[in-house]
């Protein structure tokens, strides 16, 4: 028994982090050049403008089905993002117009996506929830919630299978935390020792339903515990506090070959969607603009910035304006953009349709050793 309480007590010391005073002294942030530094701040930037300028591309009856905008949680995919190394891979859930362009997709390529061009990302197939980048490790953007949870798992595993250093961070949301295919998930990483991060965006609400109407556990990582794994939980306006948390989450992946839970607390502001019209009749006016003042993730690193001399008020200026043409710029890159033509509508749907084989005589496909 006395050796139970032990090994107990270690567990919980190890899940229990003190926050240090200024996360941008922290060695993995005070490592950054200006450079690196003000790549967070034009990243973060860009990707509201972008977002900024999808909404109103959206109203014009530009885009159609779902947009869902991730407005108020820049910081999380670009500090992440930042963090990952050549055989790290991300995946995430619908809205993920800012991990796209984390990883390195245009404006171009996405805005046309949305508009369901020829020149975006998916050929225009996937629209605004299926960006796909597999030359940058990016593999979408996945519509079925909590559906990416046991791909993302699969990515990892392919890691430690083929004996490569990495990881895969697989994002989600605190309304995808209470799927069954996540939950069994957490339980096979944990049982195989694969090196996955799963990061729950918990921006308090599912849909249109709170956290605490959603989950009897609101501390959502807690849930780690279950299945004896590490969790630790962290705020999303910070991008270096983003950036200190998930880099000891990233590097135990790689490193031991151990599943993590990171849970990140941020908020949107707007709704689930743009079709969510009541999205401030389930949270107060007053809620929202406290955020915006206290805890926009954009004036959160341009005071830093300028604290710590990297940015000044003209740069700021001159980053905002560089980004809010790129976003525009895009949005024409879209409205000229062709369709595309009729034949291509069956191409890039089935690999074995695409290249003739066997296989598309047959309705199920299996794995083999090749």
């Amino acid at each position: 028994m006395p050796a139970t309480k032990k090994k107990t007590a270690k567990k919980s010391a190890a899940k229990k982090s003190t926050k240090p005073k200024s996360f941008i002294d922290q060695p993995i942030n005070k490592q950054l050049s200006k450079e690196a530094k003000l790549d967070l701040y034009r990243m973060i930037v860009g990707i509201r403008r972008f977002e900024e300028r999808s909404l109103r591309a959206y109203n014009q009856g530009k885009i159609g089905g779902f947009l869902h905008l991730y407005i108020g949680q820049e910081a999380v995919a670009t500090g992440i993002v930042s963090l990952m190394e050549e055989n790290d891979h991300i995946i995430t859930a619908y809205r993920d117009h800012g991990h796209a362009l984390a990883v390195g997709m245009t404006m171009n390529e996405c805005m046309a996506e949305m508009y369901g061009k020829h020149t975006g990302c998916s050929k225009g197939k996937g629209g605004s929830m299926h960006f796909f980048a597999p030359d940058k490790n990016f593999w979408g953007g996945h519509g079925i919630v909590a559906g990416q949870t046991p791909l993302g798992a699969g990515l990892a595993f392919a890691l430690k299978y083929k004996q490569i250093k990495g990881c895969a961070v697989c994002f989600l949301g605190d309304g995808a935390v209470n799927q069954g295919s996540f939950m069994e998930t957490l339980n096979l990483v944990s049982l195989w020792d694969i090196p996955v991060v799963f990061v729950i965006e918990n921006n308090g609400y599912s849909m249109g339903t709170s956290l605490k109407r959603s989950s009897a556990e609101e501390n959502l990582a807690h849930r780690a515990d279950g299945f004896d794994m590490a969790w630790e939980v962290c705020e999303g306006h910070n991008v270096f506090e983003v950036r200190e948390v998930a880099n000891r989450a990233m590097v135990r992946a790689r490193e031991e070959h151990k599943p993590f839970l990171l849970e990140i607390r941020t908020y949107r502001y707007r709704g689930h969607s743009v079709a969510d019209a009541n999205h401030e009749k389930y949270r107060t006016k007053e809620e929202i603009e406290e955020y915006k003042k206290n805890k926009d993730p954009i004036n959160v690193l341009k005071q830093q910035l300028l604290k710590d001399g990297t940015l000044t008020e003209d740069l700021a200026k001159e980053i905002d304006k560089e980004k809010k043409q790129e976003a525009e710029a895009s949005a024409q890159f879209a409205d000229e953009s062709p369709v595309a033509p009729r034949e291509e509508i069956q191409t890039d749907v089935y690999w074995e349709v695409d290249n003739d084989t066997e296989g598309k005589l047959k309705g199920t496909y299996f794995f083999n050793d090749v």
